[in-house]
């Protein structure tokens, strides 16, 4: 993951503050959060948690994955697995060192898929084999249909 980068994360918050016509305090009332804290945040001088950034956004009418690849709690793509990522943040019900692991076991299922997807050696088993897997009955890529004909031996 990438590290916070709070500086423009404050400006970025400030920017998206002034837009919407809020000043401080009514953005600090809006978001639930104290004065101080806000323009702290806006300053750079906090790191804000995920579940402050999604009570910011939510007052500025902005998507929480937004202050998060700002923040650089995420990573921007495309996509993939932002939602996923963003309520796993936003997750009260479990604390920051959880939802780190939550994401680095998820970061390494997509590493793994991803490595699983490159390509694969004439005559290698194909991804799954050997681990109990049975293969799959159904249209292969050619239009064919292939038959599942796993039974075990009695």
């Amino acid at each position: 993951m990438a590290s916070l980068n709070v500086g423009s994360l404050g400006e970025y918050i400030r920017e998206q503050r002034r837009n919407a016509q809020y000043s401080l305090r009514q953005l600090a009332e809006a978001a639930g959060v104290s004065n101080p804290y806000l323009s702290q945040i806006e300053r750079g001088l906090r790191k804000p948690s995920a579940e402050i950034l999604q009570q910011i956004a939510k007052a500025l009418r902005i998507s929480a994955e937004t202050l998060y690849v700002q923040a650089g709690i995420l990573e921007e793509r495309r996509g993939e697995g932002l939602e996923l990522r963003a309520s796993i943040l936003a997750d009260p019900l479990i604390n920051e060192q959880q939802k780190q692991a939550l994401l680095a076991v998820y970061d390494a299922f997509l590493k793994e898929n991803a490595a699983l997807r490159g390509p694969v050696a004439e005559g290698a088993p194909a991804a799954g084999a050997g681990i109990g897997v049975p293969p799959a009955s159904g249209p292969t890529t050619d239009g064919s249909a292939t038959q599942n004909t796993h039974r075990e031996d009695r």
